[in-house]
């Protein structure tokens, strides 16, 4: 099982409005990497669901519920979406101030590549999130 952090916009798309809808299409994504990234994500891989631009702050953790195909949004067929669903709040928001200050997790990719909307999070640095929530 592999491991992501996907952001949105909570104005755009929110934690909250996850769990009203039980699941929806991750699409909307143009760029190239993260593409990639949707593409290599199976059922059952978990999501770090991130508030970008409002909160900036790890909200929930979500899942894969269904593999790629491609994003009807897309008007040239090119980009892929998947299916993620709702698994569980975080015990509490941690914030991207203390993911920063955090010295085991200087190398997140959302560090590295901060406009990517969907990046991978290893076990370890997953493992230090879930901590941090107290877990």
């Amino acid at each position: 099982m592999a491991r992501w952090l996907v952001k949105s916009e909570p104005f755009k798309y929110s934690w909250e409005q996850l769990n009203k809808d039980g699941q929806t299409a991750w699409d909307g994504v143009r760029n190239n990497q993260a593409a990639i990234y949707l593409r290599t994500m199976k059922v059952g891989d978990e999501l770090f669901f991130y508030h970008s631009n409002e909160g900036l702050c790890i909200v929930g953790i979500a899942q894969v519920v269904g593999e790629h195909f491609i994003d009807p949004s897309d008007p040239k067929g090119r980009f892929p979406a998947v299916l993620v669903g709702p698994k569980a709040p975080m015990p509490r928001p941690i914030t991207l101030a203390e993911m920063k200050a955090e010295p085991r997790l200087a190398g997140m990719a959302m560090f590295r590549q901060f406009r990517l909307s969907v990046v991978p999070i290893t076990d370890e640095e997953w493992n230090v999130v879930m901590e941090l929530a107290g877990t």
